[in-house]
Parts: structure tokens; C-alpha cells; sequence
């Protein structure tokens, strides 16, 4: 028992994770178990006795085999990287009302957490997820060959990877067509990336080419079929790592849990055997039929680095090696979980002898290339051997925003940090407390504590104010200091690197091209501990962390962010304006990322003869963090059939602000900040809604339908779960149900005679788009859905009004096909594949190659009322402003009076 306490005490203490491989500040408070303590220390070692590494290539986040990844990355010590073609802007998201480049952010950021478990470096390319893609074709033409080719080319050309790996195999045997791609871009990548005349733009920037030995993919398997492809090689994820606790696909599939956007969360499995086969497509040496694993007939020790020496002597290059593979063997000899202290010294002397060994390199006769490849690996081993040595220690460093009073040390004992700010704002100082520990009984010296600006382009004042001592540490002894810190006046935001204009565009601008390929631009601030150790330095470092407390959460730490002093939005960013109306609202928040009162002005930037009242609002919070909104009354002049721009200016300090950010994620899920300019894009629209209508809305996994009728003069209730189980529904004329409705709220299934009662009594009921947990014949009628529902992606697919006169199309607006013009990103998803007689198709459309699809829009009548279902995405349109949507939604909406039918 005593033993095992010991053990579990350890591994409290983190520094990097064993996957890094570079020095670089943590981005967590508190890594998770499997990255800390002498389990990680014992992944270290493992990577210290291998030069294996292997590249992933997938198309969304969750495509990944997260089993494969964490058995390579954790069980063979290789160092395992994961490209990801795009962010999964076009799924779906039953965890946040975060759509397109915003759901992009939380699908990021699940990845990020997931690859925690799987022991990845990421990376992702400029390319955007534009919807459901049925083929190949489509989506290289999307987003042309070389685009996404050349990201590919230059993440490896970064990695240099020995194995090329991809779930996907490049043909229908895959699905998706972003799918397809990713398996065809990782076989075209292992001949393009060794190739100096492709994208020789990268050779001139500083990279070099380089091959990777082997390539493999997937075999597909269930109802993807592809089964005439051999598996090559079996990779046995479901091995159990008695050190970890473990199999490698049961840690994997707890990270992959954490993405939960799409589905919910999944499950771990059971314990027992699980493999993954693989097919080989690729192999510049002789390769088995059956091998043991991807790295067989490849040289993967420490001195099969000197491989990569191709001219020169290496015989210095051997011997240095092997000078280093002996300290990593001796290390692995003195392993101890419970005193991994013991390990130390050895890696000590593994560090000193690789620092050589670079330093021979660079002043060797060897040539470009060998040097380049040389030191590539070196250099990643001299990161390893340094997070080994802190992992083996203890040693740990905490950067935490100050609070304004510093806690009662025995509250803080209990209850943790207290709450500090989250946002800094340029121009401000505030303090940021830092605290390392050596808990180890081994002396090490600390020679330096720090905070400091990390990779950014303005000049950041930092001062230390208190403690901080430098000197011998041990024995679990703190050493506290207190640092001032200021953010210059022209501070970077912490946003994205990349944005697009319009989601038209399927690929991202590069705003910042310094962080092409990375997840995200690095957060600003870092607080670092350097040590000296039996002769060799030591770095750890950790992202300065705010706090916040969040009920079921406690203490919830988060990056410390930059941005501006004052946040503008303008609700909603798109929209109509009925040709009719006389004025409309334009509704502008202002958030204040002020430390205290804040007081300024709003205006509006109209097009040319248009007013507003107030012609000049004001704004007015308290504190950090509070909103307030001003609503103008805006009187259009000369309101046609085109498009409109207003744009909103907050004035505060003697500065103006064009813009604001909308916080993505969830509980329980790091957030991101994604900016948008205050701007209402609009166009007049002839479209006319039936008066007075009330309306009532169930909302599923979110969406801006309710804000988006607003244009329309329509104001929605929205339903609780107790609303539908017991309310009073007659109140209302039409109940509109949000996406995904019927996985999202329980209390549907249940109640869901309650709604059918209340169509038969003369109710309107919306069913919007669901998935097939609505596949149980809640409809008045019978229907079926099926597992695997049509999609029909194309925007533009050409849609056949089946009964013109219907009269659904007919009041108050007229429908034509012209109203299916300018859609977004796809038609719709989850096409009804039978129903009964008693409904009626309304519409057809179809992607090219797919048969005709009539069940997007299905129309009842039953009792006195109508029932609807509805696959068409009004949810992406309306926000987006598209005229003819709008109309459309007009007249179902206004179906409770529509004088045909009462």
C-alpha cells in the first residue's frame, strides 16, 4: 500500500507532456493522468530509445484512429504527429448553438483535448469543411488540388515522419468526399514531399525535402467495404500498458469522448483485444506481406539516426550516438516509479552528450541535407531528455493571474484560487503570481524565474515586484514570486490566424502566416523556471492561467487572453427588411472588458438617406465583463430589392471599436474567442407574413432561427421542458421545433401526443431537421427515416416545386424556384425515405448522381391543423440572410392563417 501511495503522490507533479517536442509553456493548469508523473516519465524513455515517427492524415476532428495513435505514441515510444485537412465547420453540434467557423472553434478545441490522450503534435491545413461531401471530385474542386497538396507537403516537410498512416484510403470505399481526400492526399504526399520541384516556394523559405520510408491506410471495414485491400500489418491498440492503467484504445477512446459535439460523447471500451489492420500502399525498401508493425525493416534505434548521414564522415556521428543511447539504456535500467528521481543522473549525462553531439554536427563536414535531417532528430531528442529530467523530478511551475486580494491561505487551502480577471486589455498592468516546486529530495538549482510575452510582436514591461529567490530547491519546498506585468498599448488580440470573408469561401485567409498549419496563434504570456542540473539547464514553462468558478466545476482554469477594451456585436450579422416596413430594429451589445466603469457612446454607419433613434446612444457598465445593449429604431429611404450595410462604432477612451468576439465552446471545454466586424449585412426583401401570429419555439442543440424571424416581426417564445409536458400549447398558433430536437430534448418523446394534440385542434407544428432519433414515428402518420438518412449538399441543386399551387406557396408570398437561389452550404440533411399517403411531398432535389429526393419537405393535415417536417437547412439561411428563405419560412409560419385552409 505504501508503495502504491507513493506512486499516486508523484504523479500530482507535471511538467510537459512525454509527446512534446519542443519547449514550449503548457497550455493546462493540470495535465491528465497518463501525461504526468512517472507515467510519463516512463513514455519519455521510451522516446529517448527510438527515432520512430509516423504521421496521421484524416479530414475532420473524431476521424482519427486515436488507438493506433496512443499505442504508437505511448506503448512505442514513436513520435507521432496528426494532420487534419479541416476543422468540421459543417457538422453538427448538439453541445452549443456554435455554427460554421464558430462550431470550427469548439470542434479545434475537442481535438486538442483528445489528442492529450492519444499523444499527438497537431496540425490542420487552410481548407474548410463546406457540408456533407459525396465525392472526390467535389471536394478537390472545392478546394483545388494544390491547396490542399501543398499543406500537406509542408507539414511533413515539418515533421519528417518515417511512416505516412490516413484512416482513408482514397476511394468511395471511404463515404465522405473530404474523406476520400485525406486518403488520397496521404498516398500523393509520401512521392510529392521528397520532390524539390514541387512547392519549391517551401525549399526557399527554409525547408528541405523529405521521404518517408512507408505508407499506409486503414483497411476499410463494416459497411464501407473495400475488403479486397490486405492488411499488411495489425496494430493491437487494445494492448494493456500496466504503467498507464489502460489499454491504448481505452485511454484513446476517453479523449475521444471529450468531442462531443457531434454526438454527445462517446464511450470507452470494454477491456480485451482490439487491433486495427492496415493496408500498405507504399514502401521505399522491401516490405513483408505480413508484418509486426509499420516500422519493421527500418532502422528506429537511436543510431539509425546516422542513416540520415549521407555524405561526410560519420563515424563521429556513430560514436555520438551511442555515447547517447547508453545514458537512455542505463536510464531505463534504473527506472523506479516510486523514486524516479533515480533515472536523473543519466539522463543528465544522455542530455550533455546530445548537446555535443549537436554542436559536432554543426561545425562537421556533413552536407546540407545530412546536417538538416541530423539535427532535426537530435534536436528533438534534446527536448525529451529535458522534459524526461523535469518528469523524473517533479519539477513544477504555475503562472496564475493575481487576484485584486490575495485569499486567506486557509480558504485557499479548501476552496482553491480565487476568481480573477480573464481578459486583458491593452494598456493595462496587473500581477501574475508564480510558484515552482522541486518535490524531489534530489538539489536543483533554480537560476531563473520568469514571466514573458510568448511570441508576440509588441514589447511586453514585466518587472518582478517580490520573492523569486534563485538557489538550491528541494523537498517539495515552494518558491513564490510576484511579477508586474503590462500590456503594451498595441497589444495583439488573441484570436485566429486565419479568417474568410463569406462561407461561400471553402478555404481560409492566413492573417498571421507565422502560424500556418498550427491549431491556433500561441496565447500571450508564459510563466518559466530555468534550472541547472548535475551541469545541464532544465526549462518548464506554463501558459499564465486566469480563474473562474463554475458551479459542478470549482475553480476552472483558462489561458490568460488579450482583448479590446470594449467589445461590439450587432444582433443578428444578417438579415431582411420587408419592403413594407417603415422601420425595423437594429439591436447593438457592448461588452466591457474594462477593470471597472466604463461610459461611452454608439452610433450607427447607415447607408446614404437612412436615420436612426437615437441618432447617438450610450453605454454604460459597472465592471469587467457586463454588456449592455442599445436598440435603434432605423428608418430605411428608398428600401428596394439589394443589398444593405449598417455598421456599429462604440466610442470609449478616444478610441473606436468596430468589433467583438463571440466566446465558443461549452462548459467544461476550453474556450476560444472568435471576432466578427459590427456589421449588419440586410437587403430589402418583398416578403409578407400573416399578422399577429404567436409563435413558440422548442429549441434542440441551438440555433438563430427564433433571432432571425425578428426580421420578420415575429416574436418567439421559447419552451421549457416543463412548457411541454404541461404548458398550456393552444396559446400559440404555430410551435416551431429546433434542429436536432429530438436528441436534444427528452421531454419531446414523452409529450409528444401533446403536440399532436395540439395540431389536431388547429395548430401549425415545424419540425426542423433531426436525426434518427426521430426515426419512431412521432409524425400524425407513419414515416421512415432510415440509419443512414440522404444528404443533398449542393447549394445550388436545382429544386422542383411538385405542386406549384399549393397552399403552402401561395399566401401570402408567392414561392418560386428563384427562392432557391443564393443558398449556403448545402440544401438540407436527413431526407425522409417513406411516408404515408396522408403526407404530401411539396418539394424534389437532388445532388448530381443521386436519386430524386422528395422527402425534404413533408405536409400534413391532420385534425384542423397542419404538420410539417422539414429537412431543408432554414437554420444556415436565415442567419445568413438569403431572401427567398425567408419568404419561404414566411409562409409556413403563416399557414395558421392562411385563408385556404381556415
Amino acid at each position: 500500500m505504501r508503495a502504491v501511495a507513493i506512486l499516486l503522490t508523484v504523479g500530482l507533479t507535471w511538467a510537459q507532456a512525454p509527446y512534446e517536442t519542443s519547449i514550449r509553456p503548457s497550455v493546462v493548469q493540470h495535465e491528465i493522468s497518463v501525461n504526468r508523473g512517472s507515467a510519463a516519465l516512463w513514455q519519455s524513455l521510451r522516446k529517448l530509445q527510438t527515432r520512430a515517427s509516423l504521421l496521421m492524415v484524416t479530414a475532420h476532428p473524431d476521424d482519427e484512429d486515436g488507438g493506433m495513435l496512443a499505442y504508437e505514441s505511448r506503448g512505442q515510444g514513436a513520435r507521432v504527429s496528426l494532420l487534419t485537412l479541416n476543422r468540421g465547420e459543417g457538422g453538427a453540434n448538439v453541445m452549443s448553438p456554435d455554427y460554421f467557423d464558430a462550431l470550427g472553434l469548439v470542434r479545434t478545441m475537442e481535438l486538442l483535448q483528445a489528442g492529450r490522450y492519444y499523444g499527438v503534435d497537431q496540425f490542420w491545413t487552410s481548407v474548410v469543411d463546406y457540408g456533407f461531401s459525396k465525392t472526390k471530385a467535389e471536394s478537390i474542386g472545392k478546394w483545388t488540388h494544390d491547396r490542399v497538396l501543398s499543406d500537406v507537403v509542408k507539414v511533413v516537410r515539418e515533421v519528417r515522419p518515417l511512416v505516412i498512416t490516413s484512416v482513408f484510403v482514397g476511394g468511395p470505399s471511404d463515404g465522405h468526399g473530404n474523406h476520400q481526400t485525406a486518403g488520397a492526399m496521404a498516398q500523393e504526399v509520401f512521392r510529392a514531399a521528397g520532390d524539390p520541384k514541387m512547392f519549391p516556394e517551401q525549399i526557399q523559405a527554409g525547408l528541405r525535402p523529405w521521404s518517408p520510408v512507408k505508407d499506409y491506410a486503414r483497411v476499410p471495414f463494416g459497411r464501407r467495404g473495400g475488403s479486397e485491400l490486405a492488411a499488411n500489418v495489425r496494430i493491437p491498440a487494445g494492448t494493456y500498458d500496466p504503467v498507464l492503467g489502460y489499454s491504448y484504445v481505452q485511454v484513446a477512446r476517453e479523449g475521444l469522448g471529450l468531442q462531443k459535439s457531434q454526438n454527445g460523447g462517446g464511450a470507452m471500451p470494454k477491456a480485451g483485444e482490439v487491433s486495427s489492420a492496415y493496408h500498405r500502399f507504399g514502401a521505399t525498401i522491401e516490405a513483408k506481406d505480413t508484418e509486426e508493425g509499420f516500422f519493421e525493416g527500418i532502422d528506429v534505434t537511436l543510431g539509425g539516426i546516422a542513416t540520415l548521414a549521407k555524405g561526410g564522415d560519420a563515424a563521429f556521428l556513430k560514436a555520438g550516438l551511442a555515447r547517447v543511447n547508453t545514458a537512455v539504456e542505463d536510464s531505463i535500467a534504473k527506472f523506479s516509479a516510486v523514486k524516479p528521481e533515480l533515472v536523473a543522473p543519466s539522463l543528465a549525462a544522455g542530455l550533455k552528450a546530445t548537446v555535443a553531439l549537436i554542436e559536432a554536427v554543426e561545425k562537421s563536414g556533413l552536407d546540407a541535407d545530412s546536417k538538416y535531417n541530423v539535427l532535426h532528430e537530435l534536436r528533438i531528442k534534446q527536448v525529451q531528455f529535458n522534459n524526461a529530467l523535469a518528469q523524473a523530478l517533479g519539477l513544477t511551475v504555475y503562472g496564475t493571474v493575481a487576484p485584486e486580494k490575495e485569499p486567506d491561505p486557509m480558504y485557499a487551502m479548501f476552496m482553491g484560487d480565487p476568481d480573477t480577471m480573464r481578459m486583458a486589455i491593452p494598456g493595462q498592468t496587473f500581477g501574475v503570481n508564480v510558484r515552482v516546486v522541486n518535490p524531489s529530495t534530489t538539489p536543483v538549482t533554480l537560476e531563473r524565474l520568469s514571466v514573458e510575452a510568448y511570441e508576440q510582436k509588441q514589447n511586453w514591461m514585466v518587472s518582478k515586484v517580490a520573492g523569486g529567490s534563485t538557489g538550491t530547491i528541494s523537498g517539495n519546498k515552494p518558491v513564490d514570486a510576484k511579477f508586474s506585468v503590462k500590456v503594451p498599448g498595441d497589444a495583439s488580440y488573441t484570436r485566429t490566424y486565419f479568417s474568410r470573408p463569406d462561407l461561400e469561401q471553402p478555404f481560409y485567409n492566413m492573417d498571421d502566416s507565422r502560424w500556418t498549419n498550427q491549431p491556433l496563434a500561441p496565447y500571450p504570456l508564459a510563466a518559466w523556471a530555468e534550472f541547472r542540473y548535475e551541469g545541464v539547464p532544465i526549462r518548464i514553462g506554463q501558459v499564465v492561467q486566469t480563474v473562474k468558478r463554475e458551479n459542478g466545476f470549482g475553480p476552472v482554469f483558462e489561458p490568460l487572453a488579450v482583448g479590446p477594451a470594449v467589445g461590439v456585436a450587432i444582433e443578428p450579422r444578417a438579415g431582411v427588411v420587408p419592403l413594407e416596413a417603415k422601420t425595423f430594429p437594429v439591436k447593438v451589445t457592448v461588452h466591457s472588458n474594462v477593470k471597472g466603469p466604463a461610459k461611452g457612446a454608439v452610433r450607427l454607419e447607415l447607408p446614404e438617406g437612412w436615420k436612426s433613434e437615437p441618432a447617438v446612444g450610450e453605454f454604460q457598465t459597472a465592471a469587467e465583463g457586463q454588456d449592455q445593449s442599445v436598440t435603434f429604431a432605423v428608418t430605411p429611404a428608398q428600401l428596394s430589392r439589394k443589398a444593405y450595410q449598417i455598421t456599429a462604432t462604440a466610442e470609449y477612451g478616444g478610441k473606436r471599436y468596430q468589433e467583438g468576439y463571440q466566446l465558443t465552446g461549452y462548459a467544461g471545454l476550453r474556450p476560444y474567442f472568435l471576432y466578427h466586424p459590427a456589421t449588419y449585412k440586410t437587403s430589402g426583401v418583398d416578403v409578407k407574413m400573416a399578422p399577429d401570429l404567436k409563435v413558440a419555439y422548442v429549441m434542440g442543440s441551438g440555433d438563430d432561427v427564433p433571432a432571425s424571424l425578428e426580421h420578420l416581426g415575429v416574436k418567439v417564445t421559447s419552451l421549457s421542458a416543463s412548457d411541454v409536458v404541461s404548458g398550456e400549447l393552444s396559446r400559440f398558433d404555430v410551435i416551431l421545433l429546433g434542429v436536432r430536437a429530438y436528441a436534444a430534448r427528452p421531454e419531446l418523446s414523452v409529450s409528444n401526443n401533446r403536440l399532436l394534440e395540439f395540431v389536431k385542434q388547429g395548430g401549425v407544428l415545424i419540425v426542423q431537421y433531426n436525426t434518427p432519433e426521430f426515426d419512431h414515428n412521432f409524425g400524425p402518420f407513419p414515416y421512415e427515416m432510415g440509419r443512414n438518412p440522404e444528404e443533398v449538399t449542393d447549394e445550388a441543386s436545382k429544386v422542383e416545386i411538385l405542386k406549384p399551387e399549393h397552399e403552402l406557396f401561395a399566401w401570402p408570398n408567392k414561392i418560386t424556384a428563384k427562392d432557391f437561389e443564393g443558398w449556403v452550404e448545402e440544401r438540407g440533411s436527413k431526407w425522409m425515405k417513406s411516408w404515408d399517403s396522408k403526407y404530401e411531398a411539396l418539394l424534389e432535389t437532388h445532388d448530381a448522381d443521386q436519386p430524386p429526393q422528395k422527402g425534404g419537405l413533408l405536409y400534413a393535415k391532420y385534425g384542423k391543423g397542419v404538420y410539417i417536417y422539414n429537412a431543408y437547412a432554414f437554420y444556415r439561411q436565415l442567419p445568413e440572410g438569403v431572401d427567398g428563405a425567408y419568404r419561404i419560412f414566411a409562409n409556413m409560419l403563416s399557414l395558421a392563417k392562411n385563408p385556404k385552409i381556415r
